[in-house]
């Protein structure tokens, strides 16, 4: 006999559907699996047959008859275990041992264990969104992966445990429970119908961070800088010594972030389920990534043989923390100018293209010279003028021009840390500010996301040129002001439009409606200098 079933399988960021065919037939034994499979499918042979053994079926190894099973599209590279569930169903169907109607509007997705026992799979949001989006009505998948799958609206999602519940669910008809056919317990959560998972809710609960602006002792220009960063969305880069809180800065930077909402934690959440790094159920924090100085370029970019999102797609909606920046490849830091700019990313490879996205905020820090030392009073630099340039290199002029503040965090006095926190500013307060400024910028931009622009806007630093003249208008004194103080300090037209962009952001944060020559001061004091 011939039967049929659906599955799908996640590469990327994208989710395809796959038709598994199984076509039973008289003659030697023989297993054949066709379509372009990876070698985890290839090995599904023995593990379906061990899975249907052990369920209770009739084990495909005892009887004579040539096997042949293929995974349609057959030029579509087809990876991972993902398909162990719909080949051992098909199999079922096509030796008769069970039946089931509606094979078009039903997706099959998950690893088979020897046992029948289903483990958990990766991209399950995708997959039921892939799955709605082809006009699917049900999803059956691992029960691990249910509430995940359940984000999704207008589709039927069962949670499973093993094959033989499955099995039952499709086909009560062809079980003997009485005559024990196939390994059920009746009573049991095994001898009785799916039922569906109830849509989930996504509750934004008060977090608890590990750190807290409070815990910073001083630094209150690079808190402030911080602030406005997490207001509009803007790219920061701290410099100073070693050991002046750089990092906690930056840590505490996520405790200040609005929570994601529900269409960015959906988004967060297919992107670390597709890549395996989903450590809770759902995202609904911003990500916080912070792969080390000597992470390869592919980590960082994403790509491979079959493209994969890198660090830089898994900080989308949140912030990507490179510490010790000018410590990276060149090559690993040139390749941000893309993302930073376009806010997605295209890896190219001779297998296939792959657009991901990358709307993050950048958070560097860097040490001011090699040895850290330049600039005190207490310390004296050893690094040599040729070592100096050639560290101040590593960072070129595109990418500092993309960067919208540059933080100076000096040494803190010793008397400082000593103190208790009670007079440090705590993270609640902030965000406060933050979340307002933030309603103001959803409110501005209302007009264009209602209508047909492609990319949603959400904060001020993803203004383009052309919007800045209708949500950011200048004065002609601010202009005259913003014009002088360009050409002072050498402006390119990137950072021009990104001087008025931080300024908007201020403006926003102490609830004014237009910019004013204070905003633009502050905004042009952000911008590095000389050297950093």
């Amino acid at each position: 006999m011939l039967a049929k079933t659906f599955s799908a399988q996640v590469i990327g960021l994208r989710a395809d559907i796959v038709e598994v065919e199984v076509d039973v037939a008289k003659g030697l034994h023989s297993f054949v699996i066709v379509g372009l499979p990876d070698k985890a499918v290839e090995e599904a042979k023995d593990r379906i047959t061990a899975a249907i053994k052990n369920s209770g079926f009739k084990s495909p190894q005892k009887s004579n008859k040539k096997i042949i099973i293929s995974l349609a599209p057959a030029d579509l590279k087809k990876e991972g275990p993902v398909f162990d569930l719909a080949l051992a169903l098909s199999y079922l169907r096509a030796t008769g041992e069970i039946d089931f109607a509606e094979v078009e509007k039903k997706i099959f997705v998950g690893e088979l264990a020897l046992d029948g026992s289903l483990r958990p799979i990766k991209g399950a949001l995708m997959i039921a969104q892939k799955a709605k989006a082809g006009g699917f009505q049900e999803v059956y998948l691992p029960a691990a992966n249910a509430r995940e799958a359940s984000l999704v609206k207008g589709i039927s999602v069962f949670p499973c445990h093993n094959l033989a519940q499955i099995a039952f669910h499709l086909s009560p008809e062809s079980f003997d429970l009485e005559g024990g056919k196939v390994k059920l317990e009746l009573g049991s959560p095994t001898s009785k119908l799916l039922a569906p998972q109830p849509e989930t809710k996504i509750a934004w609960e008060e977090t608890i961070y590990d750190l807290d602006f409070a815990d910073v002792r001083g630094q209150q220009t690079a808190k402030r800088g911080l602030e406005i960063a997490a207001a509009g969305g803007h790219n920061v880069a701290m410099f100073g010594p070693p050991g002046t809180g750089k990092t906690m800065l930056a840590k505490a930077l996520v405790s200040i972030l609005p929570p994601l909402d529900f269409e960015e934690s959906l988004e967060a959440t297919g992107i670390h389920s597709a890549a395996g790094t989903l450590n809770e159920e759902l995202v609904t924090r911003p990500p916080f990534r912070s792969p080390h100085h000597t992470s390869s370029y592919v980590s960082l970019v994403g790509g491979g043989t079959n493209p994969r999102p890198g660090e830089i797609t898994l900080a989308h909606r949140g912030i990507l923390f490179l510490d010790e920046f000018p410590e990276f490849e060149r090559r690993v830091i040139e390749a941000l100018r893309q993302p930073l700019e376009e806010r997605t990313i295209t890896v190219s490879r001779a297998k296939a293209t792959m657009n991901f996205p990358a709307s993050f905020m950048l958070v560097a820090a860097m040490n001011p010279c090699p040895c850290g030392n330049r600039g005190l009073k207490t310390k004296e630099c050893i690094c040599t003028l040729p070592t100096l340039a050639r560290y101040q290199r590593r960072i070129s002029g595109p990418i500092i021009d993309r960067i919208d503040l540059w933080l100076e965090v000096p040494q803190v006095e010793h008397e400082k840390l000593s103190q208790p926190s009670g007079g440090e500013e705590s993270s609640n307060k902030v965000r406060a500010r933050v979340l307002d400024a933030r309603a103001r910028q959803k409110t501005r931009f209302a007009s264009l996301n209602n209508g047909e622009l492609r990319r949603v806007i959400k904060t001020n630093s993803e203004m383009t040129s052309k919007q800045l003249a209708q949500f950011a208008p200048l004065t002609p004194t601010c202009t005259s002001l913003l014009n002088e103080s360009a050409k002072r300090l050498d402006l390119s037209a990137r950072a021009y439009h990104r001087v008025i962009k931080l300024a908007r952001t201020i403006a926003d944060l102490e609830g004014a409606d237009n910019i004013a020559e204070n905003h633009l001061l502050e905004a042009l004091q952000y911008r590095p200098k000389n050297s950093f």
